[in-house]
């Protein structure tokens, strides 16, 4: 069985900025994955980053790392440093599709996790460019994990979000979004049986 690599990118939320256990939402999942068949997780994240940023800079970050005896994979972590530059809905769809159709070129199967609530800007613009996201997954059958909806009501998100003050959450956040993303096909799009999971 051949081994994983698998590459996240994204902005500070990849890294688990705040999260004093330094785990972020990344390191609880891969914490919560089979060791069969082998993975190697690589996280390739860069603070304040913008999708039309992030489209610039993924390929030169992951393709001299791609290992052609593993099994590629592309984690694509989504924040929502758009609004803070002014990006209409429409521009953020257009770099996404392009980032997109890029990794499936070159066979990293992507899969996407949206941005999480803030309180800094209207939710109503945030929801808006989380349903701009997700259509552009539907449209190319790509996995797309919604995490403003399950959490911008949640009690515990929200109190978390208070106590950070900023654009990251704390341990508490960083757990409910490794909840959504393990609850919302990440063992399946990995081919992986959580069953084989040892604590």
């Amino acid at each position: 069985m051949q081994e994983l690599r698998v590459f996240f990118v994204g902005d500070e939320l990849v890294a688990g900025k705040g999260d004093a256990r330094a785990l972020g939402w990344v390191g609880r999942i891969i914490a919560r994955t089979p060791l069969n068949p082998p993975m190697t997780p690589i996280a390739l994240a860069f603070p304040g980053e913008n999708t039309g940023q992030l489209t610039d800079r993924w390929q030169t970050e992951v393709l001299p790392r791609l290992d052609r005896d593993s099994v590629n994979r592309l984690v694509i972590g989504l924040g929502s440093h758009d609004l803070d530059a002014g990006i209409s809905s429409a521009r953020s769809r257009l770099y996404l599709a392009n980032l997109l159709d890029n990794a499936e070129r070159r066979q990293l199967m992507p899969f996407v996790v949206g941005p999480p609530p803030r309180h800094d800007v209207p939710a109503r613009q945030l929801q808006d460019l989380s349903h701009a996201f997700a259509d552009v997954c539907e449209r190319r059958s790509v996995p797309y994990v919604e995490t403003f909806a399950p959490l911008v009501n949640h009690e515990q998100w929200n109190t978390d979000m208070s106590i950070s003050g900023g654009y990251t959450p704390h341990q508490a956040g960083y757990g409910l979004m490794a909840w959504l993303v393990l609850h919302r096909g990440w063992h399946r799009w990995l081919g992986v049986d959580p069953q084989n999971f040892v604590e």
